[in-house]
């Protein structure tokens, strides 16, 4: 390593955070299923992003719509909805939200980040507005999610562990896994899945046509 390129990295591990916010959009039935984990409907959705594959960081991963705070938001949730908007073309006016919950500290990229629950009380079309920041915008099924034989960990070179999911040709991992299967757990929707199938990121991702 250069000491130019030593030096950028101590001083990345000790600038002040960016803040950012996400919002984690639960979409399905307003009424609680009786059959259902929970009463989790069988409709239940989220809405989930894939990031452009030519962006400098975290390119080709999943994630939940969000972004930086601007001056001008007023707050997380504000942040969360007009980032949705920019990114989904989302109409926020049919969203409800629940929870702001603590922040999450990304060390990839320095970002303090809020998660926003909220409730899609009335669902708009979404699609990918900018193909420069955006792949992909799809809106998932929560059954294909807590589905066990879709779940597993994986483990980075480091030694890094994270809940993750593979849905429709994408894997979830990292925050947005994380915060998925905190949500899922807390909720009681999680199924038994089996806990002791630990797969190497790299090659997770590979399998898929995704890099770190």
């Amino acid at each position: 390593m250069t000491l130019a390129r030593a030096l950028r990295r101590a001083m990345s591990l000790t600038s002040t955070p960016r803040q950012a916010a996400v919002l984690v959009l639960f979409g399905g039935a307003a009424e609680a299923d009786p059959d259902g984990l929970g009463g989790l409907p069988a409709d239940a959705e989220v809405l989930l992003t894939q990031r452009a594959a030519t962006l400098r960081q975290h390119r080709g991963q999943i994630a939940f719509p969000g972004g930086e705070v601007d001056p001008g938001d007023n707050g997380p949730i504000d942040t969360a909805l007009r980032e949705a908007c920019e990114e989904t073309g989302l109409d926020r006016s049919g969203v409800e939200p629940l929870a702001v919950l603590p922040k999450l500290f990304v060390p990839p990229s320095r970002f303090d980040v809020t998660p926003v629950v909220a409730y899609w009380r009335t669902p708009s079309e979404v699609r990918v507005v900018d193909e420069s920041e955006t792949e992909r915008v799809v809106r998932v099924p929560l059954a294909e999610l807590l589905d066990p034989a879709n779940r597993f960990l994986v483990r980075g070179s480091l030694g890094y562990q994270s809940p993750a999911f593979l849905v429709d040709g994408m894997l979830v991992w990292g925050l947005t896994g994380g915060i998925l299967a905190g949500i899922f757990k807390t909720a009681g929707w999680e199924q038994d899945w089996n806990h002791d199938d630990v797969r190497d990121l790299e090659t997770a991702l590979g399998d898929l046509g995704m890099t770190l």
